[in-house]
C-alpha cells in the first residue's frame, strides 16, 4: 500500500456518509487525527451502542430506544391528530418548528413506482389500523411537494375515503421539489398552521 493509499481509503469510507464530499472527509479525518485516543474511541463506542440500541416505534415508526416511543407515550400529546411524514428525520423537523403537538406515523418512504416502491413497501396498513381506535379525528398529510409526495397524498387520501375523520395537508410555502427535512422551522410552521383540507368529516 503507497504512502497516501490509507487516507484515500478512509476518505472514500466517509464520502459514504450523505452531504459528505471529499473536501469534507478530509476535515472530519483531521479532526479526529487532532484527537487523544479516549476521544475517538468514545466516539466509536457510542455509535456501535446507538446502532445497536436503538429502534422504530411499533407503533408510529420513529427512531426509538424504547417502545412506545417518547410522544406516543406522552398522554399530554393531542391523541386526535396524525401527522403522516415520510421518514424519521421530517419527525424531527416538525418537532423543532415548536408548532405541532400531536402524535405521527413515519411511512418509511413515498410511493415511486418507477424505483419499486409500491404501497405495500410503506407503512399504510399501520396508519389505516391506528384509525380503529376511533380516536382520531385529523390526518395532516406532511409529506415533501414532489411529484412522489403528491403522489403518496393523493394515495392517502383515497385510502382513508370511507373513514370519517378530516384529512389535510401541510400548505404551500414550502417550495415545490424542496425536501421537508431541509426546510427551516419558520416555513415549516406556516405550513403547518395555515395546512388546506383535502377531505372533509
Amino acid at each position: 500500500m503507497e504512502t497516501n493509499d490509507w487516507l484515500k481509503d478512509t476518505i472514500q469510507l466517509w464520502k459514504q456518509f450523505p452531504g459528505i464530499g471529499e473536501k469534507s472527509a478530509l476535515r472530519i479525518l483531521m479532526f479526529l487525527f487532532s484527537k487523544n485516543d479516549q476521544f475517538v474511541e468514545n466516539f466509536a463506542e457510542k455509535l456501535v451502542n446507538i446502532k445497536r440500541n436503538i429502534k422504530f416505534c411499533s407503533i408510529c415508526g420513529a427512531l426509538t430506544i424504547e417502545d412506545p416511543c417518547h410522544i406516543c407515550s406522552d398522554r399530554n400529546r393531542d391523541q386526535s391528530t396524525i401527522m403522516v411524514v415520510e421518514k424519521p428525520q421530517d419527525l424531527f423537523v416538525m418537532e423543532n418548528s415548536n408548532t405541532y403537538r400531536g402524535t405521527y406515523h413515519v411511512l418509511g418512504g413515498l410511493l415511486s413506482p418507477l424505483h419499486g416502491i409500491t404501497p405495500d413497501k410503506l407503512r399504510l396498513q399501520e396508519l389505516k389500523k391506528r384509525l380503529e381506535n376511533n380516536i382520531t379525528e385529523e390526518i395532516i398529510i406532511a409529506t415533501s411537494p414532489t411529484v412522489e409526495g403528491e403522489t403518496t397524498s393523493l394515495y392517502i387520501k383515497n385510502l382513508l375515503e370511507d373513514k370519517k375523520i378530516k384529512i389535510s395537508r401541510i400548505a404551500s410555502g414550502i417550495p415545490f421539489g424542496l425536501d421537508i427535512e431541509y426546510s427551516d422551522e419558520r416555513t415549516l410552521s406556516r405550513a403547518i398552521t395555515y395546512r388546506i383540507s383535502l377531505k372533509e368529516k
